[in-house]
């Protein structure tokens, strides 16, 4: 993962605890999805994310990112493979250095399934352990060269930290040059994946419509 300005971070991938999520990551990295996006969330003592098209926390990939034929305008995401989620194998914790899948939340409207399943191309690069996190979103591997770049990029300016429009937004946020994985011939294939779920359309046709009842 080569960061303008910054560095590079290299990063070891663990099939083995979260295989499909390896194989999005893959994909993805591999076709150049990754190439120019930014981390647009950093927060001291936490995390850096960053792999969102929209560079606003609210993108997610489409069908074609993923296969020349794909649609374009579909948004898809993956299931998270995490304890909570009923995916036993993945232990791997949320330690200094480890590299996890962004997701939404959509506990708050009944529908926690829908949240787990969410993630799609967002990820986050843990700045220091926070077991909070630990069987609850998809860690699918750990920083094993460059720290010295995520310390970095996580204490970069921020519009503000107090809640509100520019939370933990970088003022000029890191731009990822590349992200590629060697795969050392190893061909880990199409990973599953599924429709996104539009939390937004389902809100207006549903919670407000039902406010106004």
């Amino acid at each position: 993962m080569e960061i303008e300005g910054y560095g590079t971070i290299k990063i070891e991938l663990y099939p083995e605890m979260a295989p499909n999520t390896v194989a999005n990551f893959i994909r993805l990295a591999n076709r150049g999805f990754y190439n120019g996006l930014t981390f647009h969330r950093t927060i001291p003592g936490f995390m850096i994310q960053g792999g969102d098209i929209k560079g606003d926390g609210t993108g997610s990939p489409t069908y074609s990112n993923i296969q020349d034929d794909g649609d374009k305008e579909k948004a898809y995401t993956i299931k998270g493979e995490f304890i909570a989620n009923g995916f036993k194998q993945n232990t791997l914790r949320h330690e200094e250095g480890v590299i996890s899948m962004a997701r939404g939340d959509y506990s708050n409207y009944g529908m926690t399934e829908e949240g787990y399943n969410s993630a799609g191309s967002q990820f986050f690069i843990m700045a220091d352990n926070n077991s909070q996190l630990n069987g609850l979103y998809s860690a699918f591997g750990k920083v094993i060269e460059g720290m010295d770049v995520v310390h970095a990029i996580e204490n970069v300016e921020v519009v503000t930290r107090e809640s509100g429009e520019g939370q933990d937004k970088p003022v000029t946020p890191p731009v990822i040059t590349s992200i590629t994985v060697e795969t050392n011939g190893v061909d880990y294939g199409m990973p599953e994946v599924q429709d996104a779920f539009d939390v937004q359309s389902w809100f207006m046709n549903n919670y407000l419509q039902g406010l106004q009842q």
